[in-house]
């Protein structure tokens, strides 16, 4: 919406709580209106009816303006709404129709991912996973992105509880094997699984945060070894970096 086409009355105070966010300890009248094309009445009248709603205090000691604690109580009911599979979906659906592959999307569930979200691509591909399913967390893309962002005393308790079974040849069976790749999953952003967990599967991984800034889910691209060469996972690595990012985002995540 163009601005003129605003109340200008609305677009002000929008402003103005825009302004004064910015301040942790706070902003006077006139520091406020040095900021916005509008006399100190204005703002003093604006900023009147914002304290009488709730969405903006006075220090009493100061009088300077802040926050108040009616945005804290919206802001919750939205990040109590969201969705991770409504949020998550019109970027998944990119995914799918930027690489034909197949596209997942997991949380982390005692100890295990569990499928929340499957999109098929365009390319016959066949795999065990299915919507609901659970897998393990050491030799899927999607479990070691996971895996890299939690605590170390926990990551260690989870390999410790499930063990490190081989699911082939591939599969990484020894812990401080997985621990170091871990490491280099974190410090890259993304996780990889090279048939470890299903032969002829190669997959790419990212985490998602939420608004709390902890891990909650991952979101991978899986195709056929033959078709996911290294160059292709070196193409696909930004942009399941910059899909991870939309997707945190979307959950209120703030890096």
């Amino acid at each position: 919406m163009e601005r003129e086409n605003m109340v200008k009355s609305v677009s002000r105070a929008l402003d103005i709580i825009s302004i004064v966010s910015m301040k942790k300890g706070g902003l006077g009248v006139t520091e406020i209106a040095n900021q916005i094309d509008i006399n100190k009445s204005s703002v003093y009248r604006i900023l009147s009816t914002l304290v009488q709603y709730g969405y903006v205090e006075q220090d009493d000691d100061t009088g300077r303006y802040k926050l108040g604690y009616k945005l804290l109580e919206i802001s919750s009911r939205l990040l109590d709404s969201i969705d991770l599979r409504t949020e998550a979906h019109p970027f998944l659906r990119e995914l799918e129709n930027a690489t034909n592959e197949v596209i997942h999307l997991v949380v982390y569930d005692q100890d295990e991912v569990v499928y929340i979200e499957k999109l098929d691509g365009n390319e016959a591909l066949r795999m065990h996973s299915k919507v609901g399913k659970r897998a393990p967390m050491h030799c899927t893309s999607v479990g070691k992105a996971i895996l890299s962002q939690l605590p170390v005393h926990l990551v260690h308790d989870i390999l410790d509880r499930k063990g490190l079974p081989a699911h082939t040849n591939q599969t990484i069976v020894d812990k401080e094997t997985l621990l170091r790749e871990l490491i280099e999953v974190r410090h890259k952003g993304f996780a990889l699984d090279l048939q470890e967990n299903e032969y002829g599967i190669t997959c790419i991984a990212v985490p998602i945060f939420d608004h709390q800034g902890k891990v909650s889910a991952a979101v991978s691209i899986s195709g056929p070894t033959m078709r996911m060469t290294d160059e292709r996972l070196q193409e696909l690595r930004p942009l399941m970096i910059q899909t991870g990012q939309q997707i945190s985002a979307r959950l209120g995540y703030v890096q």
